[in-house]
């Protein structure tokens, strides 16, 4: 009995041994949540539940209840806004860029040390080879009043003895510097730096730490430990191992005799604070090159050399240059190479995709063409020869290629006749005959594609010639994006609003200074308005009504709406009025470091416009004129509900002949034919009038103001930058305009375009086209 009874049980276990982890688990959780249950039950009610129904329970926070913040979930409580009426209005000031708030820090700033006789070659050297590399790259000299090369920012100590030089460096870097950057690298002007590979070094290496890292020396007559750093290699110094240092700088300079700077830093920096130099730290090598002399670097291949990060000593300029273009091209291999490996794992991973090859895009590892969704979304060509374009910027079907245009052709056929032969050679060498067809355009997704027909003559290599006509593709792609420097400008500013009015437009002016006073005057925006009042040469004489009479109420209207504002206006008396002219008058009253922001009477002004005129107006480099949005007629354009939903098409059009909702919106559109706003500073506009007034004089100057607009005026008299783009808080209502015979032609045609281009979408147009047709058919 004894032997089937064990089988069984034998044969039962084996059926269960799979799942007796499951049932260990399963046993094991409920006994621990029945005994959680006990211990609960043995504490007795839950408090939070006895809370909630009670006088002090979490309804009555507010009256002096307290609870424990780990039995109770808080929700947020939403507390309105409020300002005090009786107190001033403060606006705050915003930093300009969010490095500045959060208190963060550049990477790496790089002094150079120069002296009187290598200031202009080898300083120079350094700065045209490595200065694009860095945030901030400084030079220290000894001598007073050193005259400063184009480009270079020079720090002039007054006395070249090395340790005083030494020693006002690092002061100088810890007073204007010390709380901006994490790491300094000082060098000679004869050293090479190969400054990719320093700041790639830099940013690997943690800066919570006092390091003193460079190529090692020893001190002579001293220990093993006691090492220094060579200057003509450079070293690198981090942040808070100058601020430890700056406190012993005065007592080394007194203490420490040495003729070397970087000797006398060495011993400093043992004597003070323990610290010598280290040339590895956290598996990062610091590699410097001692090139010998009259050695070429062409002929340079030994792995210390290739795997520099310096090169000491470089005796002249031009072995500076070469030096750049032999590790230039390095590094230009190693990236070729590197491009090739990845395209490689990118083709072998594509097969496993979805679209397997089919969806591999060329080149390989760019983005793939842009896709249109629709007919106005189509990228379109522009066809060029070797001679000619036929896409001009004036709107004329041909015109000569020229310039940065005629240079990128140029480039392009020669990249492909370069592609052409590397990919043939030595089987075939080809030879450009001419440029048959171009084709260009810019895609934002990838950046500039070229389609070329080629005619090219084929050599073989037993010398046979043949004529082949080739079509070849090329792309530009877009490259790293880069933040342009510009000048520091904040938003305190004091914006001048310029409206010039005509007699014609002073219906609508109520209308402005309503808008100028919700914009402006509530918010307590820092701006000031002068209107100019432009009387014909037969109104507002003697005995005759004031045309602008209800505009001048309104002013002191507002006035006396907001005390302590100031409304000036200006009457002026003109047969043809000139905005140059107009703008003239009003120049001349103000001082030239004025923001001026030139409206019109359908302009609304409000705090975001005035910011982005003045982030956008830079005294000295940038004028700005927006492109505001024009909206279209209310009785062609569709209204749309203000509660539609997100991305709903429009409201099927309004009945011929009805009255749109009150403050339904329309659609409209940017309208790049006006040009009458724009915002600059007093004194670039009077530099560029005082251009214009050299350039043209006497009766030519009289016919050119009467075609040019103040934009016009920047643009052919100035040097500044013209930055025009679309400003969507300018949004003025339709309104119909007359457009005055007196201007000139061009402005004339701009004016009349703008109007007919706001009256409606051309599907718009083309519907109340067809409705009138069919109603007059009728």
């Amino acid at each position: 009995m004894a032997g089937p009874t064990a089988m069984r049980l034998s044969s039962v276990l084996a059926l269960l041994q799979p799942a007796l982890p499951l049932i260990l688990g399963l046993s094991l959780g409920c006994s621990l949540s029945l005994l959680r249950v006990s211990w609960i039950q043995g504490e007795g009610e839950d408090p939070c539940v006895v809370a909630v129904g009670e006088p002090g329970g979490p309804q009555n926070l507010d009256s002096g209840a307290q609870l424990d913040q780990s039995d109770e979930d808080f929700k947020p409580r939403i507390v309105p806004y409020y300002r005090d009426p009786n107190k001033p209005y403060k606006k705050v000031l915003r930093t300009r860029y969010i490095q500045t708030e959060l208190g963060s820090r550049e990477r790496l700033l790089v002094a150079v040390l120069t002296s009187r006789a290598t200031l202009s070659t080898l300083a120079v050297a350094v700065n045209r080879t490595v200065a694009h590399h860095f945030p901030r790259l400084l030079y220290f000299t000894g001598q007073r009043g050193a005259r400063t090369p184009a480009g270079m920012q020079v720090v002039s100590h007054g006395d070249e003895r090395p340790a005083w030089l030494m020693s006002e460096t690092l002061r100088h870097l810890h007073t204007h510097f010390g709380a901006d950057y994490d790491w300094f690298f000082v060098m000679q002007d004869d050293t090479y730096v190969q400054a990719p590979r320093l700041a790639a070094l830099a940013g690997h290496l943690s800066i919570n730490q006092d390091l003193y890292l460079g190529r090692t020396e020893e001190f002579i007559g001293a220990g093993e430990q006691a090492r220094y750093c060579h200057g003509g290699f450079g070293y690198l110094l981090s942040r808070s191992l100058l601020l430890r240092l700056w406190p012993h700088l005065d007592g080394c300079r007194g203490d420490i005799l040495s003729a070397r700077p970087d000797e006398w830093l060495g011993r400093c920096l043992i004597d003070s604070l323990g610290i010598g130099c280290v040339s590895q730290h956290q598996g990062q090598q610091y590699r410097s090159f001692e090139l010998a002399k009259n050695r070429d670097p062409e002929k340079e291949g030994s792995s210390a050399f290739l795997s520099a990060f310096a090169v000491h000593p470089v005796s002249e300029g031009t072995l500076m240059y070469r030096l750049h273009k032999r590790f230039s091209a390095l590094e230009l291999e190693r990236a070729y190479s590197e491009i090739e490996q990845l395209q490689a794992q990118i083709r072998n991973l594509t097969v496993l995709t979805p679209e397997g090859e089919a969806g591999l895009s060329w080149p390989i590892g760019l983005p793939a063409p842009f896709t249109p969704h629709s007919r106005f979304e189509v990228l379109g060509w522009d066809y060029f020869t070797e001679q000619h374009t036929f896409s001009c910027a004036d709107g004329a079907p041909k015109c000569p290629l020229q310039g940065a245009s005629r240079a990128d052709v140029g480039d392009a056929v020669e990249t492909a006749l370069e592609q052409l032969n590397r990919r043939y050679q030595p089987r075939l060498r080809f030879q450009k005959q001419r440029l048959l067809n171009g084709y260009r355009r810019f895609d934002p997704a990838r950046g500039m594609e070229y389609t070329l027909d080629l005619l090219l003559e084929a050599v073989t290599q037993r010398g046979h010639r043949r004529a082949l006509a080739r079509r070849v593709s090329l792309l530009r792609p877009l490259s790293r994006v880069e933040i342009l420097p510009m000048p520091y400008v904040t938003e305190a500013t004091r914006v001048q609003l310029v409206l010039p009015l005509l007699v014609a437009e002073a219906a609508a002016a109520p209308a402005f200074l309503e808008a100028f006073a919700a914009g402006v005057l509530e918010p307590r925006e820092h701006a000031l308005l002068t209107l100019l009042l432009v009387y014909g040469p037969r109104e507002g004489g003697r005995g005759a009504p004031d045309p602008f009479l209800g505009v001048k109420a309104a002013a002191a209207e507002l006035e006396r709406r907001y005390p302590g504002t100031r409304l000036a206006w200006l009457a002026v008396r003109a047969e043809a009025p000139s905005q140059v002219r107009l703008l003239d008058v009003v120049s001349k009253k103000h001082p030239v470091d004025t923001l001026f922001f030139l409206a019109t009477v359908w302009t609304r002004p409000g705090p975001e416009v005035l910011n982005r005129c003045r982030m956008n107006a830079i005294s000295g480099w940038q004028a700005f004129f927006p492109v505001h949005f024009q909206e279209f007629s209310p009785a062609l354009a569709p209204q749309r509900s203000p509660q539609g939903p997100p991305g709903a098409g429009p409201d099927p059009p309004s009945p011929p002949g009805a009255e749109p909702a009150r403050g339904a919106p329309v659609g409209g559109r940017f309208d790049r034919q006006a040009s009458a706003e724009g915002c600059f500073y007093n004194a670039d506009y009077l530099a560029a009038r005082a251009r214009l007034a050299g350039e043209l004089a006497g009766q030519e100057e009289e016919e050119a103001l009467e075609g040019l607009e103040v934009m016009d005026v920047f643009l052919r008299f100035s040097g500044l930058h013209l930055f025009r783009a679309v400003e969507p808080g300018l949004v003025q209502k339709f309104s119909v305009r007359d457009c005055s015979p007196r201007l000139s032609e061009e402005l004339y045609h701009r004016c009349r375009l703008s109007t007919l281009e706001g009256l409606g979408a051309r599907a718009q147009l083309a519907v109340a086209l067809f409705e009138q047709e069919q109603a007059n058919s009728t």
